[in-house]
């Protein structure tokens, strides 16, 4: 048969065609799992008493000119998740009303935490919403306004693959003080979070850093929720006492190379220092 014949041309395309759609459907449809197995939770409640403006959520403070909540949210829904659900606190009607003016085709839930009784705390107030959920929680904090897509993705795709109960981003910081270190056993295998202000002076010296960026199994996490206490020193409830509870054998870590990409802003000084960074001023 000659290469130029028409009708075996036009059958060879139409069969390839088909099994383009056919692809494109299985991976369509292993996305829409993924989708409705995976909400975003975003900490967004922050007081923010180191920003000097105690009647402006800290989330709403522009970075590049933009609200430090936008750039979080944007995040959320670029992954894809089922549900977006920022938990809101402390003039929580800025938030609200921002949000639904940026994200009008997109249903964002909100949750709200009354009393800031720490992170432990306000991923509690999302119980009831995700009551009937049965999937993954993604964990992003609102004062981490640069993380990337990509490392998202990869720690996704990382907690998916190894079926982890949690899987938590870490990465180096040149000075980690005022965050929570990354303890690892001998081997380097994840053992716990010791907080900045509860850490002893061994483990201050660490430069493995928590950023509060997870994926969590939502029966687990709010499992281990119920049985944490507010018994350290800031009398909170700590979200990351819940590692506390997990097999370490379930748990798994994903280090970014990128100190800027998981830098919180938690302070005038802070939100300076990078408007500084990301203007290549």
């Amino acid at each position: 048969m000659p290469l130029t014949d028409t009708n075996f041309n036009k059958k060879n395309a139409a069969q390839r065609e088909q099994e383009l759609a056919e692809l494109l459907m299985k991976v369509k449809k292993k996305e829409n799992v993924i989708n409705k197995k995976l909400t975003v939770v975003i900490l967004a409640a922050g007081l923010g008493k180191r920003m000097k403006s105690p009647n402006k959520p800290k989330v709403m403070f522009e970075v590049g000119g933009r609200p430090m909540i936008d750039y979080v949210v944007g995040l959320a829904l670029k992954v894809k998740a089922g549900r977006v659900i920022p938990i809101v606190g402390n003039h929580k009607e800025f938030v609200i009303d921002f949000l639904n003016m940026k994200f009008p085709n997109n249903e964002i839930e909100y949750a709200v935490q009354e009393e800031q009784l720490g992170t432990g705390h306000a991923v509690m107030q999302t119980e009831n919403l995700l009551r009937d959920f049965d999937g993954e929680v993604l964990i992003l904090s609102g004062d981490v306004p640069l993380l990337k897509y990509e490392t998202v993705q990869k720690l996704i795709d990382e907690h998916f693959s190894n079926k982890n109960y949690a899987t938590l981003l870490t990465t180096m910081f040149n000075n980690p003080s005022g965050y929570g270190r990354i303890v690892r056993d001998e081997r380097g295998n994840f053992l716990k979070i010791a907080e900045d202000k509860d850490a002893s002076d061994e483990e201050k010296k660490i430069k493995e850093i928590n950023p509060a960026i997870y994926i969590v199994n939502s029966n687990i996490l709010f499992d281990s929720l119920k049985k944490i206490t507010p018994g350290n020193n800031q009398k909170e409830y700590y979200l990351t006492d819940i590692f506390q509870l997990i097999p370490k054998e379930k748990a798994g870590t994903v280090v970014t190379s990128d100190e800027l990409e998981v830098t919180g802003i938690n302070s005038i000084e802070q939100l300076m220092e990078i408007e500084s960074k990301i203007s290549g001023n």
